[in-house]
């Protein structure tokens, strides 16, 4: 630097030994304090789970649900970063609400205003991603789709894991609806399969806008068949019916299996006594078991007869349950809240007392391992 036209030179400046000895003591303690970030940045939930958490899943202030953190995904763009881990075939959790997503349109009653008053605060419409050696799979089509299926791109970008189909259970909004944005006038795709049974495939090929999406060829259709697998890159996809709701469509959960563990998805289903399987089984027959956690008990919408909207409660769930041992509890996943549903928040009673019982919410950026 120049200044006057004389030179000027910088100085070392030397610092006594305390004084060196204080900025080392910093230096130390910002390495752990880095360290703890990073460990607290996932943790484990089980054998083969990772909770993507880097401010613990929210911290559930004034009510609000805990949101899907958003900047620890794989980079896509720049300047994100990824939480570390060596999973290569695996379920990534994208959404876990009811079809209307959180907070719900026309709903400011107390529970729902922190969603949106709150930064962050919205959450999507139950889906679960599919990754691949070498693809991606989304299981349900939500109104969330572009924010969904930004977060799987982060997770796993298309320059190696292209989107490579699309696993629908049921014709109700929530599960169906985001086809809308493989269209014309939003991503225009190509030839996108997506796998429905053939109630679904039909009202898709004879009811607009779906069937412009066919006759455009945005997406093919891939029909299914009860209880019949089909494998995508190495993981094997089995559809099954349950009992629903089923104006438009028949209803399915899907069975998941990887190289080395498996997954049941059954994100919508009518009590648990009107299916010809028992829930105590479905459990021990898989690793994960992701279910429908619509509404925690009797009495949650005030005026309304619950009976006429015949999702298990959770409590319902874990009474049939709570006779299993720590390990298979451990497996059982609940999903699908409705925007009325305490399990949503992370500090509530409820979810402290499914937790203890040896149960899990799921959490949007939960990966499952099927290796």
């Amino acid at each position: 630097m120049q200044r006057s036209g004389r030179k000027v030179r910088a100085r070392n400046v030397g610092l006594p030994a305390a004084g060196k000895a204080s900025v080392w003591l910093l230096i130390v303690v910002a390495v752990i304090s880095g360290l703890a970030g990073f460990v607290k940045g996932f943790r484990t939930a089980g054998p083969g789970v990772i909770v993507s958490s880097p401010s613990d899943a929210g911290s559930g202030e004034r009510g609000l649900p805990s949101a899907a953190p958003d900047s620890f995904h794989t980079p896509a763009v720049a300047g994100s970063e990824a939480v570390p881990h060596t999973l290569t075939q695996y379920l990534y959790i994208l959404g876990v609400v009811q079809d209307a997503g959180y907070p719900q349109a026309g709903c400011y009653q107390p529970h729902c205003l922190p969603g949106w008053e709150t930064p962050g605060g919205q959450r999507g419409a139950v889906s679960l991603g599919l990754i691949t050696a070498n693809g991606k799979y989304l299981f349900e089509a939500t109104p969330d789709l572009p924010s969904q299926l930004y977060r799987l791109e982060q997770e796993a970008p298309s320059s190696s894991h292209p989107l490579s189909g699309v696993f629908v259970t049921h014709a109700h909004i929530g599960h169906y609806a985001g086809l809308m944005f493989f269209g014309h006038e939003a991503m225009g795709a190509r030839q996108v399969p997506v796998y429905a049974m053939p109630r679904m495939t039909s009202y898709l090929q004879n009811n607009g806008p779906w069937s412009q999406l066919v006759e455009f060829e945005n997406i093919t259709l891939r029909e299914l068949v009860n209880n019949q697998a089909v494998n995508v890159d190495g993981v094997t996809v089995t559809p099954f019916v349950v009992p629903h709701r089923d104006e438009f469509s028949e209803t399915v959960g899907y069975r998941i299996e990887g190289s080395g563990k498996s997954a049941v998805f059954i994100p919508d289903i009518n009590k648990w006594n009107q299916w010809d399987e028992r829930l105590t089984a479905v459990v021990a027959a898989t690793d994960y078991a992701l279910i429908d956690a619509a509404f925690f008990a009797d009495g949650e919408l005030p005026g309304r007869d619950m009976s006429k909207i015949p999702h298990p409660f959770v409590s319902e769930s874990m009474a049939l349950l709570d006779d299993l041992d720590q390990s298979e509890r451990n497996k059982v996943w609940f999903i699908h809240m409705n925007h009325t549903n305490p399990l949503l928040r992370a500090d509530s009673e409820e979810t402290r007392l499914v937790e203890a019982a040896g149960y899990n919410v799921a959490r949007e950026g939960v990966r499952l391992d099927l290796r």
